[in-house]
């Protein structure tokens, strides 16, 4: 997923249980009528950083970030002109993006091994400091007939707590073109660009505050 990663291991979760298989491959709901049956995607979290990360004494809540309306939702956009936003048929995630964000960068934070704790739970009672994130890209975006590139922008702020003072914001964004036309392919770009832009943000957050919180 990051730079030091292959393509992606999938982890996709269909109604009778959860699937593991290489590249974004998707469990499928069974759908009556005889209808093609939905696919359901999630993404990875990431696992490799900068090795001089700073090791910090904090304990930190990650807010479910927030989102426009059309991105808001488990469908998997799409963008075919400058004004217009679809969706995949078929095919969605299997949470509402802003959650299934949400869960993969507590994750990560947790994949690097140097924060004290680290947790999505709205009003954490020992939370030193919240980041506070907006998901303000998360789509497939065609500009010819090949394959679309993805784009994920998430804007984000560190703000200390209890007062929820703001002492930091940044914004990351990288955009991925996909291998193919085909799903798998797309689904392989979403899980490079996130982890790209995760990676920054979770970077950026160990080495944005002190080692240890304020007394």
């Amino acid at each position: 997923m990051g730079p030091a990663m292959g393509p992606i291991t999938g982890r996709v979760i269909g109604i009778f249980g959860i699937c593991l298989s290489l590249a974004a491959a998707g469990c499928v709901n069974l759908a009556p009528g005889g209808k093609e049956p939905a696919r359901l995607f999630t993404l990875s979290p990431k696992s490799t950083f900068a090795k001089q990360l700073p090791t910090t004494g904090w304990h930190l809540n990650v807010d479910i970030p927030s989102a426009g309306s059309m991105l808001g939702s488990p469908k998997i956009a799409l963008r075919k002109s400058a004004f217009a936003l679809d969706y995949y048929a078929r095919a969605t995630w299997i949470d509402r993006a802003p959650a299934m964000v949400q869960t993969l960068l507590v994750e990560s934070f947790s994949n690097t091994g140097k924060i004290v704790s680290v947790t999505g739970q709205a009003l954490a009672p020992r939370a030193d400091y919240a980041l506070v994130t907006e998901l303000r890209e998360f789509q497939a975006e065609y500009d010819g007939d090949g394959p679309p590139a993805v784009r994920v922008r998430i804007n984000a702020k560190l703000v200390q707590l209890p007062r929820r003072t703001m002492v930091a914001a940044t914004s990351a964004e990288y955009v991925e073109r996909a291998k193919g036309t085909d799903l798998d392919s797309i689904i392989n770009a979403f899980d490079e660009a996130l982890g790209r832009v995760m990676r920054r943000i979770v970077e950026w957050t160990l080495t944005a505050l002190p080692a240890e919180p304020k007394k």
